[in-house]
C-alpha cells in the first residue's frame, strides 16, 4: 500500500501530503500574546518548522474568525544595494501578493499600484487596519535578511504604528527569522546608525525560540508513517535516531525519509534496523544535503569558528553563557541549548570535523598502495598505521598545520 504522505525535507509541511505534528502544540503563548495585541519574534534555526508554524497560525485565526491574519515574507528587500524607497515597495508588493492566499478579497489590502499616498509600509498598513472591522496578526518571515538602512526603516516604521494599534494598525506583528532579536541590533548599528535605544525593537513582549523535537514527538512523527503503511520504527529505532539528530526536525524526517525511500524503495513489508539507521546516517552525511551545507557555510564566520574551535579543543568549560558569539550558535542550533556546551547533535558532531579537516585531507599524497596498512580480513593494521602517522607528522606538522584554520579538528 502505497502512502499518499511522505516524511518532508524541503519546504513548509502540509498535513495533507506530509508526516507532521501540530507546529502549535506548545505555543499556548503565542495566543495569549496575540489576544494581548503584544509584538514578538519567533527565531529558530533554518529547517526546524518556522514557516510551517506561520503557516498553520495564519490559517487558524482567519478560520476561528477573530482576527484576520497573512504570512509574508520580505526576502525580496534583502540585498545592500537596495534603497528604502525600492524595499518599501518590494516588501508591500510581498504582503500583498500573500494576502490572497489568506484572505478574501475585501480583507485583503488595496492592490499597490491603486495606492494614492506616499508608498510606505507604515502608510499602507495604517490604511489597511483602518478598513478592516477585525484586528489584523502579520507574521514577517525572513526578517533577518534585511540589512542595515532598510532594517532600520521597516523596525521604526513598526514601532511608530505601535503607539496607534490595533484601530490604525495591526493589533500583532511576529518578526520571524533565524536570529533573536538581539541580532539585529548587530545589523543595524554597524557604524553610527542608531534607533535611539538599546534595542532596535524594544517593542517586542517576547522572544521565542522554536525548539527541537522531543523522542515523544518523533515517535508520534513516525507514527503517523505506522499508520498509513503498516511499517514499524521500533523503540530502539527510534532512540537511535534520536540520538543521532538531537530532535532536530530535518534531520528526523531526512533520515526517515533515506530509510523508507532510498534504502528500502518505499517497500513497506520490510523491516526497519538499526543497521538501516546508521546507513541513511553515512548517506546524508556524505551527500551533504542543502541542510547541512548551510550549516558548514556558518562555520565560515569567525565567531562561530572561536567556539566551535574551542568545543573540539575541550574548552567549553570556559564559555560565559551571555556570550553573544555562543547564543549566536545556540540560535543557529550548531550548538546545544543546555549544558554542557557541545555540539547539537551526533551528525554534527561527526561532519562538522570531516569538513573542517576536508582540504587538509584532500592535500595529502598518499604515497603507494593501501595493501600495506590493510590486513588479510580487510580490516585495518592500527600499528603500522600508527607508526606512519608518527613519522610523517615529525616530518611535516609545522607546514602542516598553519595552512589549516581549525587545527585542533
Amino acid at each position: 500500500m502505497k502512502s499518499k504522505r511522505y516524511f518532508n525535507t524541503t519546504g513548509f509541511c502540509m498535513p495533507e501530503r506530509h508526516y507532521m505534528i501540530d507546529p502549535l502544540r506548545n505555543q499556548k503563548i503565542i495566543f495569549d500574546l496575540i489576544e494581548k495585541t503584544q509584538y514578538f519574534t519567533i527565531h529558530a534555526p533554518r529547517q526546524t518548522g518556522k514557516t510551517t508554524l506561520l503557516h498553520e497560525l495564519a490559517h487558524r485565526l482567519n478560520k476561528e474568525g477573530n482576527y484576520i491574519s497573512v504570512v509574508f515574507s520580505v526576502e525580496s528587500a534583502g540585498y545592500r544595494s537596495i534603497t528604502e524607497e525600492i524595499a518599501n515597495k518590494k516588501i508591500i508588493n510581498s504582503l500583498y501578493s500573500s494576502s490572497g492566499q489568506y484572505l478574501n478579497k475585501k480583507n485583503c489590502p488595496i492592490p499597490p499600484e491603486k495606492y494614492t499616498k506616499d508608498l510606505t509600509l507604515e502608510n499602507y498598513l495604517i490604511d489597511w487596519a483602518i478598513s478592516q472591522t477585525k484586528p489584523i496578526v502579520l507574521l514577517l518571515d525572513e526578517i533577518d535578511s534585511l540589512y542595515d538602512d532598510v532594517l532600520v526603516s521597516v523596525l521604526r516604521q513598526l514601532r511608530n504604528g505601535f503607539q496607534i494599534r490595533p484601530k490604525r494598525f495591526p493589533s500583532t506583528v511576529a518578526l520571524v527569522g533565524l536570529r533573536d532579536v538581539r541580532e539585529y541590533k548587530t545589523k543595524v548599528r554597524p557604524s553610527e546608525v542608531s534607533l535611539g535605544s538599546g534595542s532596535p525593537f524594544n517593542i517586542k513582549a517576547e522572544s521565542i525560540l522554536l525548539g527541537t523535537f522531543t523522542k515523544e514527538e518523533i515517535t508520534e512523527l513516525y507514527s503517523q508513517h505506522t499508520k498509513d503503511t503498516g511499517q514499524i520504527f521500533l523503540k530502539e529505532v527510534v532512540d537511535r535516531i534520536y540520538e543521532l539528530t538531537g530532535g532536530q526536525p530535518w534531520l528526523v524526517n531526512a533520515i526517515a525519509r533515506e530509510i523508507v525511500v532510498k534504502i528500502l524503495n518505499e517497500d513497506f513489508t520490510k523491516k526497519i534496523t538499526l543497521d538501516h539507521v546508521e546507513s541513511a546516517k553515512e548517506n546524508i552525511i556524505q551527500r551533504r544535503d542543502t541542510h547541512l551545507d548551510s550549516l558548514i557555510d556558518k562555520l565560515k564566520e569567525e565567531r562561530v569558528k572561536n567556539i566551535v574551535s574551542a568545543i573540539i579543543n575541550g574548552d567549553g568549560v570556559l564559555f560565559d553563557n551571555y556570550d553573544d558569539s555562543l547564543l549566536y550558535c545556540r540560535d543557529l542550533g550548531i550548538i546545544s541549548e543546555t549544558k554542557p556546551i557541545r555540539i547539537a547533535n551526533e551528525i554534527y558532531r561527526e561532519i562538522i570535523p570531516r569538513v573542517l579537516n576536508r582540504n587538509l585531507q584532500d592535500s595529502i599524497e598518499e604515497e603507494g598502495e593501501t595493501k600495506w596498512y590493510i590486513k588479510p580480513n580487510g580490516k585495518l593494521d592500527m600499528d603500522k598505521l600508527l607508526k606512519a602517522f608518527q613519522a610523517f607528522y615529525r616530518e611535516n606538522s609545522e607546514m602542516w598545520l598553519e595552512k589549516f584554520d581549525y587545527k585542533e579538528a
